[in-house]
């Protein structure tokens, strides 16, 4: 039985006159932590969009379990996105946005009972740590903790793949160290496949099993973190990654430091 995933084959888009994506080709095997690493205006998000089926392709085709899901409906396709700015209701509690989806998602709507549904929404509170916090309103809750609150709404769902979009650039130093390691327990918990958007080098070597460098709209790279500082597969590879990747290690061991 095949450990692929999701196999994206010849994927191309375009906005006006823009070439964004230009004829990519990858795999994500399942249970892998995959990094999009690559600088602003590469394409990250457009890949993302068009993965969970809010942007459509120009042309290409998009696998998972080698089903073809490429026109699928996002609903459809078994994934789930958190998103940088958490995007929870004020006026609810963590509970209720937890809660909402299992609820009021017609996908979802009839398949579980109440308590069910609360049984489920009172664990992933649990798992990812905020037990504490549940009857909380968001606005009462720290950007990390916020953070949380829309990882365990998109965990709840159960999905097979979650996607990330630069979740944690918002976040202070502190808040994005503990929650990488979060993700990371997260990850070994539930087993989903995660593939992650971010720009930052240091973030993305510290959490990926593999790293897919991008520029536009092109793969410059896709290996183990170890395999592409042994070998960068090119100029662009050794000097936004690698040597980005040093200052910013440099500049983490100064802030450790000074605390």
């Amino acid at each position: 039985m095949s450990n692929i995933k999701l196999h994206i084959t010849n994927l191309n888009k375009s906005f006006s006159s823009k070439q964004i994506l230009k004829d990519l080709n990858f795999q994500v095997s399942s249970g892998e932590f995959l990094s999009i690493l690559g600088p602003s205006g590469c394409g990250k998000t457009t890949l993302l969009r068009i993965l969970i089926g809010l942007e459509k392709a120009d042309s290409g085709i998009i696998q998972k379990e080698s089903v073809d899901i490429t026109n699928l409906h996002p609903s459809k396709r078994g994934m789930g996105i958190v998103f940088q700015n958490y995007a929870l209701f004020e006026n609810m509690t963590v509970l209720q946005n937890v809660e909402y989806a299992l609820l009021h998602n017609k996908d979802y709507k009839g398949k579980y009972t109440k308590d069910q549904v609360r049984e489920i929404v009172e664990k992933t509170i649990n798992d990812v740590g905020l037990s504490d916090h549940k009857n909380k309103r968001p606005t009462a809750l720290s950007g990390g903790q916020q953070q949380r609150v829309a990882i365990a709404r998109t965990l709840a769902m159960n999905p097979e793949i979650i996607l990330f979009d630069e979740p944690m650039s918002a976040l202070d130093v502190d808040t994005r160290l503990s929650l990488r390691s979060e993700l990371k327990r997260i990850q070994k918990m539930y087993g989903n496949t995660m593939i992650y958007i971010t720009h930052d080098q240091e973030e993305a070597f510290a959490m990926s099993d593999k790293i897919m460098v991008m520029n536009e709209g092109v793969i410059h790279q896709l290996d183990t973190p170890e395999n592409i500082v042994k070998n960068p597969s090119d100029d662009f590879v050794k000097t936004f990654v690698l040597d980005n990747l040093q200052l910013k290690l440099d500049s983490l061991i100064k802030y450790v430091k000074e605390k």
